[in-house]
């Protein structure tokens, strides 16, 4: 089955996520679950850009949040061109349910300083050890 892709654009800054379940990490028996995901950055406008923060929201099926700031992406800031992509795959951490929801922002700031943030679809992270009448998705 082919993953899914999640895609949303803000202020020209398509930013597009593929989650995937990752069952050699996670331990179902100890109730810990890890997914990577794929995330792709395109600068679809006619301005530099450059990302400057991350802010993730991370829900488990219980609606427990684990929020995650920091700056830039894989220890990179990325200057985005018009036209540019950048694109990094990182992991979740351990989630306890076997199911769950990210969610955030990347605070981009252009040539001339000014700051905004670009969103980043929320995704669903799904493993087959979730019933399925019980999946979010």
């Amino acid at each position: 089955m082919a993953e899914p892709n999640y895609r949303r654009t803000t202020r020209s800054i398509e930013v597009t996520v593929t989650p995937t379940y990752l069952a050699e990490d996670s331990e179902p028996a100890r109730d810990a679950y890890v997914w990577a995901y794929r995330i792709r950055i395109e600068n679809l406008g006619a301005e530099t850009v450059q990302l400057r923060t991350r802010h993730w929201r991370i829900t488990d099926a219980f609606g427990h949040l684990q929020e995650v700031r920091g700056y830039g992406v894989i220890g990179e800031q990325p200057v985005l061109r018009p036209g540019d992509h950048f694109e990094y795959e990182s992991r979740s951490g351990f989630i306890h349910t076997p199911s769950g929801v990210m969610l955030g922002t990347y605070q981009m700031e252009t040539t001339a300083g000014e700051r905004f943030d670009v969103q980043i679809p929320a995704f669903f992270l799904e493993s087959p050890h979730q019933p399925a009448e019980q999946r979010l998705h």
